[in-house]
């Protein structure tokens, strides 16, 4: 996926001005909030299990080299087989290389992030290997050549005219007078072209969204069922997890599990959670041949001890982004790759580099909506800040911003002088918004100005309304 998270800011001024994916956003924004308040309303005991959650998440980081080796020779042992990967590219390669030894022509695919921030589908078609993608989100996504802008709900930024428009653009065969009346019609459309490249295909690929240690399990979540006929149905079948996804025991997973549904969707469970453990044994009515998991490090190791290690507890939710004040506003392409929202204005400097994504962590309100609702307490205000921090002692900020924030650490250590200026300050903007009660353009504050009004203050400063009443506690 082409890197354009250096472009914040022209992203945003885009995606606020596309009346078709604002209208989306205004309609969809609220719907997740308020099954996951319902669905936390119904479980008295959701803060005893986010501590549980967060509680098995550091305790698999702080062991990852063993739950990993653990997992790996699990696998092994119920006939699959593992392929440690350090660099996206040696996870593509290893994708291929399982595809090629299988002779396949055809992939079916899960919705998987891992996939997308490894660039998978496109390099699968240049070497001669077609993916299908089979979630209805990522499916019509392939047909408009677009990336996911939700990690739970791809097409999440798309009206219905659009997946109407683009049905129709791409199913030719089909009668151009058809109509679609309900949502099923473009469901039932969906299945129709779909079941044949379910049955056509040479390997499938999915994601995994926990690993489990104990047994060599890997754990897929969806509500559609494709996972399963991915996984199922074609020879071999892929899974591609990253190494934080591993968690101790199947006990520890099913905790997990009762945390995502209800974080994510607001279900107390989704409709499908399937356990995969190795190829097909001789009993099994169904399965794949061979069972393969390539794992992905891609730079989260070197997060691992860091004070970013705390991302790595993410279970991929998206709580954070359903309640995120600027997500709602800018939608998951504007942060420019994989991963938007809080959690990727965390992880995404993490994976590529604070040179290429310093301004995401900027582009929070730090409201704390995000740490309130993510499932394993992930402090992600907190994060934020720390890769600010980095980014400004690596002067990647605007050096005016650098000079602004210089000449404010200037006056903040030195107390008189501070009160002397916000005093003057103060009065001066009180007197140029006397008479609207608002400033309208705030030289050095341009950039807050150009899309609001500032309120002109009024009366004394802090400072001065509270040493007032101090000496009026103490004199009382």
């Amino acid at each position: 996926m082409h890197v354009t998270s250096p472009q914040f800011k022209q992203n945003a001024d885009r995606a606020m001005a596309d009346v078709g994916l604002q209208t989306a956003l205004a309609r969809t924004q609220a719907g997740f909030p308020a099954r996951r308040a319902a669905a936390v309303a119904a479980l008295p005991e959701f803060e005893a299990l986010r501590e549980a959650g967060k509680q098995i998440k550091d305790h698999s980081l702080a062991h990852l080299d063993f739950y990993l080796d653990t997992f790996a020779a699990n696998v092994e042992r119920a006939g699959g087989r593992i392929h440690w990967c350090a660099t996206a590219e040696a996870a593509r390669d290893a994708a291929l290389a399982i595809c090629q030894e299988a002779g396949a022509r055809t992939a079916t695919k899960g919705k998987s992030m891992i996939s997308e921030e490894i660039g998978l589908n496109d390099f699968l078609a240049a070497n001669g290997v077609t993916p299908v993608e089979t979630d209805l989100g990522e499916y019509i996504l392939q047909l408009r050549h677009e990336p996911p802008s939700h990690i739970i709900a791809p097409a999440f930024h798309l009206n219905r005219a659009d997946w109407e428009a683009s049905f129709r653009a791409a199913h030719r065969d089909l009668p151009a007078d058809r109509v679609f009346s309900e949502r099923r019609d473009i469901l039932a459309e969906a299945r129709a072209r779909l079941r044949a490249q379910f049955l056509a295909a040479d390997v499938g690929i999915t994601g995994a969204n926990f690993l489990v240690a104990e047994t060599g399990s890997s754990v897929l979540v969806t509500n559609e069922g494709n996972g399963d006929l991915t996984q199922t149905l074609p020879r071999v079948h892929i899974v591609l997890a990253s190494i934080e996804k591993v968690v101790p025991t199947l006990e520890d997973a099913t905790t997990l599990l009762r945390l995502l549904a209800r974080s994510a969707t607001g279900q107390d469970a989704s409709v499908y959670t399937t356990f995969s453990t190795g190829a097909r044994r001789p009993a099994d009515p169904d399965g794949p041949a061979a069972y393969h998991v390539v794992l992905l490090d891609n730079g989260r190791s070197a997060m691992v001890g860091t004070e970013f290690q705390d991302m790595l507890r993410c279970i991929r939710c998206a709580a954070c982004m359903n309640h995120c004040p600027v997500y709602g506003t800018v939608g998951g392409h504007s942060y420019g790759w994989v991963y938007p929202g809080p959690m990727g204005s965390v992880l995404t400097p993490s994976l590529i580099g604070v040179d290429q994504a310093g301004q995401l962590p900027n582009a929070s309100t730090f409201c704390g909506k995000c740490e309130s609702v993510c499932p394993v307490k992930i402090p992600l205000p907190n994060l934020m800040r720390h890769w600010r921090e980095r980014e400004f002692e690596r002067h990647l900020t605007p050096a005016t911003l650098r000079r602004n924030l210089a000449l404010w650490a200037w006056f903040a250590r030195r107390p008189a002088a501070y009160r002397l200026a916000t005093r003057a300050g103060a009065a001066v903007l009180g007197i140029l918004g006397r008479r609207r009660g608002r400033l309208a353009y705030l030289p050095l504050a341009g950039g807050w100005t150009e899309g609001r009004d500032l309120p002109a203050p009024e009366g004394d400063t802090f400072f001065a309304r509270h040493a007032r009443a101090e000496r009026q506690r103490v004199g009382g």
